[in-house]
């Protein structure tokens, strides 16, 4: 019996020395000049402010696009006429931000089309014909927009854009 014992010890020693030994898989080795990629939020809101300045008159736009949702606010500071300030809502089709202008100025509110051409951090703003449609200044023809000779609003620090849009 002790005999068998001690060859059923043996035997199991034996079969645990021939077992190979399971090496960890090698850890991937970070590359320390590598930087790590920021999380960009592609769903959010994104906020623009714009400026134009021509002589004595001044632009200020500031821009809210949610996934081509429109909103902002929009001042046209003037020299020799009045001044206009209101809020803006629309939508963005391509490159062009096709907006309603809500806004007051010789003492009544009114509301008009505006469009816009986005063109990397350059607004150009459309010029075209107007007709009176249910209380509501729109384009004639918006086939007929020129934005050529439209007025140009930067980029520019929402900071000041904002103070003056208060």
């Amino acid at each position: 019996m002790k005999k068998l014992i001690v060859l059923g010890s043996l035997s199991v020693f034996l079969m645990n020395c021939n077992k190979k030994t399971e090496t960890p898989a090698p850890k991937a080795e970070t590359d320390s000049v590598a930087t790590v990629e920021k999380v960009v939020d592609t769903l959010g809101s994104k906020s623009f402010c714009y400026m134009g300045v021509t002589g004595k008159d001044t632009v200020f736009a500031s821009i809210d696009d949610n996934l081509g949702t429109v909103t902002g606010k929009l001042f046209y500071k003037n020299s020799e006429k009045d001044s206009s300030k209101g809020d803006v809502t629309g939508f963005k089709s391509g490159d062009t931000l096709k907006l309603t202008y809500e806004f007051a100025a010789e003492g009544s509110k009114s509301k008009s089309d505006i469009f816009f051409i986005q063109k990397g951090n350059t607004l150009v703003e459309g010029i075209g014909d107007h007709k009176e449609e249910g209380g509501q200044s729109k384009y004639a023809d918006e086939k007929k927009i020129n934005y050529v000779n439209g007025q140009k609003l930067t980029s520019a620090d929402c900071t000041l854009v904002n103070k003056a849009l208060k």
